[in-house]
Parts: C-alpha cells; sequence; structure tokens
C-alpha cells in the first residue's frame, strides 16, 4: 500500500514545489522598500544628504522668557533745564546714528546763558590780548574764569561743544535766542518719544529712549533647582513661534527670588539682526546645563515616523533606504540616535517627507 502511494506524494510535492516558486517569483515583483535617486535626481527633488555625526549632547532646562530692551545699550533723551520744545527732527521707529539731531527746545535760561557766555568771551579776548603787562593779575585772571564759567554753564544746559564754538564764532549777540539742539548718544531705534509740539517740558523728562536692539535681552524664570544647573557663558535658544530658533547665551544670574512667583532670573544675550525678537514678547527657551558624552545625532527634520517607527533614509551607493532608529534625546534642532545608526554612514537630512511620501505611493501603486 505504501508503495502504490508514493507516485501520489511525489506529484503533489511537486505540485507544492510549483506553487512556493511561484510565490516567491510574485513576492519579487513586490516593491523593493527602497528608493532609488541618482545625486542628479535627489537634487532635483530638494534632497540633500550628510553623515551622521557624533556630537555632545547636552542635558536642557525648558522655561518661559520674556523679551526685554537691553539697558546697556540704551539711552534715554531728556532736557537738563525746563525748555519749549520747537522743533521735531525724529520719531517713534526712526534709526538714528550717534549725534544725530533729534529735537530742538528753546529756554529763557539758555538765552541768558547764552547772552552771558558771549559777554564773557568778548572781555576775555580782549584781556587776553593786551596780556599781563598791560592789565593787572585780578582783572586777567577773572575774565578767565567768568568766560569758562559761562562756558560750562551752556553746556551743562545742554548746549553742544559744538553749538557753542558756532555761537562764539558768530560773535552776535543776537544769536543768543534760546534755542539749543538735543543729539541722539547713540546708533539705534527710537523706541519712545512721547510730546508735542510747544510742550514745555521739565528737567529729566524723558523726551525720546535709543536703543540697539540687534543685541537684546531675553529673561527666563527658573525654580531655584533648575538654576543651580545654568552656569554663566550657557548657551541658550529662544523662539517665539517654536519654529525658528535664535541662540544666545547667558551673561547673569539673578540672586533674589521673585516674591510673586518663587523664581530665580536668568538674563540672556541674544544676536537679532533680524529684528524677530521685541520688547514685551513671551517666548520659549531652552537652556543648556550640564554636557554628556558624544553620542551619533541627526537633524530632527531627518526623522521620520514610518510604519510605527522612528526612521531615517540611509544612502547606500543611490539607493535611499528607510532604517528604523531608537532615538534619544533631543537638543537645539539635534535628536540622539541610539541604535540604528552609525557615525559616518549617510542619510537624508532634507526632503525627508517626499521620500517618505514616494515610498508609500510605491506601496500603495503595488497593492492594487
Amino acid at each position: 500500500m505504501r508503495e502504490l502511494m508514493s507516485p501520489y506524494i511525489l506529484v503533489l510535492l511537486a505540485m507544492f514545489s510549483l506553487t512556493a516558486w511561484a510565490g516567491e517569483e510574485e513576492h519579487e515583483d513586490e516593491s523593493p522598500g527602497y528608493i532609488e535617486m541618482s545625486a542628479e535626481q535627489r537634487a532635483l527633488q530638494g534632497i540633500e544628504t550628510a553623515p551622521a555625526e557624533s556630537r555632545v549632547m547636552t542635558e536642557v532646562v525648558n522655561a518661559p522668557g520674556e523679551v526685554v530692551i537691553n539697558l546697556y545699550r540704551s539711552a534715554q533723551v531728556t532736557p537738563r533745564i525746563t525748555a519749549q520744545v520747537v522743533r521735531r527732527h525724529a520719531r517713534l521707529g526712526d534709526r538714528v546714528k550717534k549725534g544725530q539731531k533729534l529735537v530742538t527746545l528753546s529756554s529763557v535760561a539758555m538765552a541768558e546763558a547764552q547772552g552771558n557766555l558771549i559777554e564773557a568771551d568778548r572781555e576775555w579776548q580782549r584781556v587776553k590780548k593786551l596780556g599781563r603787562k598791560v592789565v593787572s593779575e585780578k582783572r586777567y585772571v577773572s575774565a578767565q574764569v567768568d568766560r569758562q564759567r559761562a562756558y560750562a554753564t551752556v553746556l551743562a544746559y545742554g548746549m553742544s561743544k559744538k553749538e557753542v564754538a558756532g555761537l562764539l564764532a558768530s560773535g552776535d549777540a543776537s544769536a543768543a535766542t534760546g534755542e539749543f539742539d538735543l543729539f541722539s548718544p547713540q546708533d539705534g531705534m527710537i523706541i519712545y518719544d512721547d510730546f508735542v509740539l510747544g510742550e514745555v517740558v521739565e528737567t529729566g523728562r524723558v523726551l525720546f529712549e535709543v536703543s540697539d536692539e540687534s543685541v537684546i535681552w531675553v529673561e527666563a524664570r527658573l525654580n531655584p533647582e533648575e538654576a543651580t544647573t545654568v552656569a554663566l557663558g550657557s548657551a541658550a535658544h529662544i523662539s517665539i513661534d517654536g519654529k525658528r530658533w535664535l541662540d544666545g547665551r547667558v551673561i547673569q544670574l539673578h540672586h533674589r527670588l521673585d516674591a510673586g512667583s518663587r523664581t530665580l532670573g536668568v538674563r540672556i544675550e541674544v544676536r537679532d539682526d533680524r529684528d524677530i525678537l521685541h520688547p514685551g514678547q513671551y517666548v520659549q527657551v531652552t537652556l543648556e546645563t550640564r554636557a554628556s558624552q558624544a553620542r551619533v545625532a541627526v537633524p530632527e527634520r531627518a526623522v521620520v515616523l514610518l510604519q510605527g517607527s522612528q526612521t531615517v533614509f540611509k544612502l547606500e551607493g543611490d539607493r535611499l533606504v528607510p532604517t528604523a532608529v531608537e532615538t534619544g534625546v533631543s537638543s537645539a534642532g539635534w535628536i540622539e540616535i541610539v541604535s540604528g545608526l552609525a557615525p559616518g554612514e549617510t542619510i537624508a537630512v532634507k526632503g525627508v517627507f517626499t521620500l517618505k511620501s514616494l515610498l508609500l505611493k510605491s506601496q500603495i501603486g503595488d497593492e492594487h
């Protein structure tokens, strides 16, 4: 009986082998699971590649922050005597240079001081010309002191040395009108002006505030425990929307807790040449703390979620092969790769979502 059934068994085995071979052939026709692109094709698609590198990943502290004026790069323009606003030469939002005229004022006290200076200067020039041999020592010294006192007074009232020189050069008493100008003490932008023409302003009234906003401050608030992990010079990263980030550094650590929030302030200096940050804005702050060992890291944009796994596209020849990886900590736009990628292996770092779309499209086409 066993000998009679053996031919049938052989036939069944042969049929099974053909079916298995056909299944293997069908499997070979499926999507290869990678995308093949030449360097030229990658360039056209906007896909860039770079080798994975070892980076020193740091622990970070996240905190809320507020943009504030850099007091070390700001100045207020105020009159030193009570005066009336005659002419305005700049307004809010203007960019000004150091020494640029901002406003013209007029004052009775300045007019008296200007007249006294012209009179004292004339007497001093006369006495000096006659010389010590002709005039008494007392008159000579008195004329010199009176002229210097009058000169110092107009400067103290707010005239510039250039304006004083022009006044003395004229030698005309009618030039003592009481008008004088206030100038910008630095380069920057006018971020405050609050007065009207004709207004009489008192001594010390702030007419303009000029600030250089190319380097601005951000005040972050940390709990005391977190603050102890941050040091002067620590790197910081600032964002208003979580997408665009500006680099900064810690320049000051406050030593007094805020009475209301029980937090410590950390002052961060940020270079802002593109004028993104403005005083009063609330921002996200990431502060780097203790550095750890070097780890394999890639840009965060190089990692995508594919079939439930964190994935990078590894370049092998002209093939971009999706490779599952295990990720770790992230910092300042970089993410640690715990496993699945070695230093020096080249991956796609730009256009990764394009690759993901192309791969999913090819798989959908194969299913149909």
